[in-house]
């Protein structure tokens, strides 16, 4: 393990910024709402651009879901373009029936197949060729047809839990070990000065705080541990939105909007909006479901064991296809990274 800090490689919670903001505006009238919604960074992309498997094309299952790609990247700057890992992946998966989300985050180091790139870890997709790139990685290797992302970088999450006031974490005696040297980086970096953490049990942190605590990847279960702190973080932030007023509503839209970048248009949003607050987290997850450490040409990845398998329990649990059969493409692409490190169970 590495001692030296990484500020960069932190938690991005999008999809709870997403949430939290249309919980929001859904309070507002329709000509406010439209004013805030013209805040957003918003870029067109061509549905043509992401790729997709030919028999997820074909084939049906994923109708009644709504599969967002929610991505933190690693910039400190109003710059989400090429050139940043996506060190954050989830996967917000609302089932339209039910009003139940799934969020599933994948792991920064999987060892995935990137058109025009080879077998790579998946947070290099965003990097090489943007969302565009991103959404394909995920699409061709996990047989999904996503065309929607959400991308913000790490102020904003730290902004985003300041802006509703703190949440409530339950932090361990193992955790404080750690989460103070994250937050004294992430004082210089934010130009703040938040205190250590100096007790363990359940306490009300601030955005510093609840950022350094889920960047924590040196304690058991290591960066999969980590995963599940972010969606931690996300539940607890949801539940404080929910009970905030109009006033404290409106800061958090105006703090937060601004720092998003997405395709998903203002027509869309509104027309989600009236439903928003039925929507309830069913699971959060980790993906994939078995995987290991293999060390290839001096650099560590995380491979799926195996891939098809992963993928099969993906489609089964999620989005209840019990009898899924992976596309020839996953079957090719699960083969490549079993010849590759020899994992096949």
């Amino acid at each position: 393990m590495k001692n030296k800090l990484n500020y960069k490689k932190i938690l991005i919670i999008v999809v709870s910024i997403l949430v939290i903001v249309l919980l929001g505006l859904g309070m507002f009238g329709i000509f406010y709402i439209k004013s805030k919604l013209n805040k957003i960074n918003y870029v067109n992309i061509d549905p043509g651009q992401i790729e997709v498997n030919n028999e997820v094309k074909e084939k049906e299952g994923l109708e009644g879901y709504r599969t967002i790609a929610l991505l933190g990247i690693d910039s400190r700057k109003d710059d989400y373009g090429r050139g940043n890992r996506s060190d954050c992946i989830i996967l917000a998966i609302l089932n339209n029936k039910t009003k139940e989300v799934n969020l599933v985050s994948v792991y920064r180091d999987t060892y995935l197949k990137i058109s025009g790139r080879g077998l790579d870890k998946v947070t290099h997709a965003y990097s090489f060729g943007g969302p565009e790139l991103a959404l394909s990685t995920l699409n061709t290797n996990l047989d999904l047809n996503i065309t929607e992302f959400v991308t913000v970088n790490f102020e904003a999450v730290v902004d985003c839990v300041d802006a509703i006031g703190g949440i409530e974490l339950d932090i361990t005696g193992e955790e404080i070990k750690y989460i103070n040297t994250y937050v004294h980086e992430l004082n210089r970096v934010t130009n703040q000065s938040t205190k250590d953490i100096t007790s363990a049990g359940v306490q009300h942190v601030n955005g510093v705080q609840a950022v350094s605590y889920a960047r924590i990847r040196y304690t058991a279960g290591g960066d999969y541990k980590r995963t599940e702190r972010m969606r931690t973080v996300i539940e607890k932030m949801l539940e404080k939105a929910k009970t905030l007023n109009i006033t404290e509503l409106d800061k958090v839209t105006n703090t937060i909007l601004p720092k998003i970048y997405t395709n998903i248009s203002s027509k869309e949003i509104l027309a989600v909006i009236p439903d928003i607050a039925r929507y309830k987290i069913k699971k959060t997850e980790g993906w994939p479901y078995k995987t290991s450490g293999a060390t290839i040409n001096g650099v560590w990845y995380g491979p799926p064991i195996t891939l098809e398998s992963n993928v099969i329990k993906l489609h089964k649990e999620v989005y209840e296809q019990t009898d899924y059969k992976p596309s020839n493409n996953v079957k090719k692409i699960s083969n490549e990274i079993i010849n590759k490190t020899g994992y096949t169970n």
